[in-house]
């Protein structure tokens, strides 16, 4: 099992990584990019962004980052590394409650009411549904990016935990 345990763990830090980096980026230049356009602009680009993150290569790290977090919490503490699987399982919850859950349950609810609207738009109409969207997504994106970075940060608690070999 430990053997298996160290992989694991580093399979978790990588994947906390991604899903830190993706939330990351929307924070610190896409939304604020968005945010410069004229808004039927603005809600043309992201509604195309959230058809095309839709993908194989971001899916695993949204829907496997919980997987792998308590599998491999689980697996440390049948291995005997009690603090390992406490890091690890926190960092799960933390990320599921926290990230998982605010993005099913208000970010794409959110994207999904966006795609309703058939652009170009009159002008006031686009400039008032953006600035509706916009701060509401900002804020629930930059929670989720926050929740994501303790969960890297528990993770890599979890890794300096584990037992090295002389």
């Amino acid at each position: 099992m430990q053997r298996l345990l160290t992989p694991l763990v580093f399979l978790s830090l990588l994947l906390c990584g991604a899903i830190f980096g993706f939330f990351y980026a929307w924070v610190c230049s896409t939304m604020w990019g968005l945010d410069t356009l004229e808004p039927n602009v603005a809600i043309m680009a992201m509604n195309a962004m959230n058809i095309s993150v839709r993908n194989g290569v971001f899916m695993p790290a949204f829907f496997g980052t919980p997987v792998v977090l308590i599998a491999t919490s689980v697996l440390a503490l049948l291995a005997g590394q009690r603090k390992v699987a406490m890091l690890i399982g926190a960092g799960g919850l933390v990320y599921i409650f926290g990230a998982f859950i605010p993005t099913a349950s208000i970010n794409v609810p959110m994207n999904i009411a966006l795609e309703q609207y058939n652009t170009p738009l009159i002008a006031e109409d686009a400039a008032a549904i953006w600035a509706e969207y916009s701060p509401r997504w900002q804020f629930w994106n930059t929670f989720r990016t926050i929740v994501s970075g303790i969960t890297l940060l528990l993770v890599s608690f979890a890794l300096y935990a584990l037992p090295r070999r002389a």
